[in-house]
């Protein structure tokens, strides 16, 4: 073979993946692919968790405090001993490039990645007509599951603005994870809200539905939200992003073929009631090391019955069938709830007891609502 491990796709999750592998120590060599460098901030990854993280150097923000707002509700949350905490792309990018070129075993090439198969005892990746040849191959190449009966499809779409006001209006020392205080037009629709100083902040649309809105929808959105309920009639514009992000409880190829691995959103790492990532690529890089250390291969054990995978289906099914009342579940989730609670809840790291706390404290029989349907769908889809 030519490398030990081709990584195809150098975005959060293939350069987690690389980082990860390298400092495991694990030997071989490395090829690194990706279609072209990446020179702007193409995105934002937000993540909680307690103490340091592997890209501590890199992250841009942290708050400790976050609000969720309603019309009529409002609650600041202590997060501690959790840091909500922001990475910029760019900042990551840059990080991992001085990173990699410090890596003896590695090498990176550019150009478009045209195919991925099978070959022999390993796989190949062709890119740009050159064939390379690895004993395994991961990839973040995301493509959408197929359409199956008895799942949800739901997408998180958003348009955000980094602004700047012209007088202190922000509270740098509090994120807004969900202010609701917009129309919600039988949706879930809330603005998300970042503050780095009292005069500029990221403050995103965002929207939780099937389809996505008109383009100028967004704009419109954020522009209420921030003359009608910041009060603010003029500022300025510093930044533009916007994304889509899967939210399904389909299942992913974890294993398309003998020698190859999807990581990353293309191997189902959104978790599917919240659109979270970032974290659960670490943990999937973290479990693919492991694999490789203890059995000489990436194909980690995974549970039949995940319990919290099943608690993701019915939230969907409600945000799906019930969307108007979204706003509700979440105010419930964190208005009765520890934050720290809730937090480990997301991060599917709670008892039974602990779920069975967190339950108590939502519209019941909507969720058993839910329940009933998400298992009526799987029993009998169609």
């Amino acid at each position: 073979m030519d490398y030990d491990y081709i990584i195809a796709g150098a975005g959060a999750a293939g350069l987690s993946l690389v980082y990860h592998l390298v400092q495991a120590g694990l030997p071989g060599r490395i090829l690194l692919l990706e279609r072209a460098p990446k020179t702007h901030n193409d995105r934002t990854w937000c993540f909680w968790e307690v103490g340091e993280g592997p890209f501590e150097a890199v992250v841009g923000h942290r708050w400790t405090q976050l609000w969720v707002r309603d019309r009529g509700f409002a609650r600041r949350l202590d997060l501690q001993p959790y840091a909500y905490k922001m990475i910029r792309g760019l900042d990551f990018y840059r990080y991992m490039q001085r990173w990699l070129a410090q890596q003896p075993n590695l090498e990176l090439r550019y150009g478009t990645i045209q195919a991925i198969e099978e070959e022999g005892q390993g796989a190949a990746v062709v890119q740009a007509g050159q064939r390379y040849r690895g004993r395994w191959v991961f990839h973040s190449l995301y493509r959408p599951p197929p359409p199956r009966l008895g799942y949800r499809y739901l997408l998180q779409h958003f348009l955000g603005w980094v602004v700047r006001a012209p007088e202190p209006v922000f509270d740098p020392q509090a994120a807004t994870l969900m202010d609701f205080r917009t129309p919600q037009e039988g949706q879930v629709r809330f603005v998300y809200l970042l503050p780095f100083d009292a005069q500029r902040a990221l403050v995103e649309y965002t929207v939780f539905s099937p389809e996505r809105l008109p383009p100028m929808a967004y704009q419109e959105g954020l522009r209420a939200y921030l003359a009608g309920v910041l009060g603010l009639k003029a500022y300025t514009i510093l930044e533009v992003e916007s994304g889509v992000i899967p939210m399904t409880d389909a299942p992913f190829p974890r294993r398309p073929s003998p020698h190859v691995m999807p990581i990353g959103m293309a191997g189902g790492q959104t978790k599917a009631s919240t659109g979270y990532t970032f974290q659960r690529i670490q943990r999937q890089s973290r479990q693919i090391v492991q694999s490789l250390r203890t059995t000489g291969q990436p194909f980690y054990p995974e549970p039949l019955l995940r319990r919290h995978a099943l608690l993701d289906s019915v939230l969907l099914e409600v945000l799906y069938r019930w969307g108007g009342r979204g706003h509700r579940v979440f105010c419930d989730l964190f208005g009765r709830n520890p934050p720290q609670r809730i937090l480990r809840f997301l991060d599917e790291k709670t008892s039974l007891w602990e779920d069975l706390q967190v339950m108590a404290r939502v519209d019941i029989p909507l969720f058993l609502a839910a329940t009933l349907a998400t298992f009526w769908r799987r029993v009998w889809p169609g």
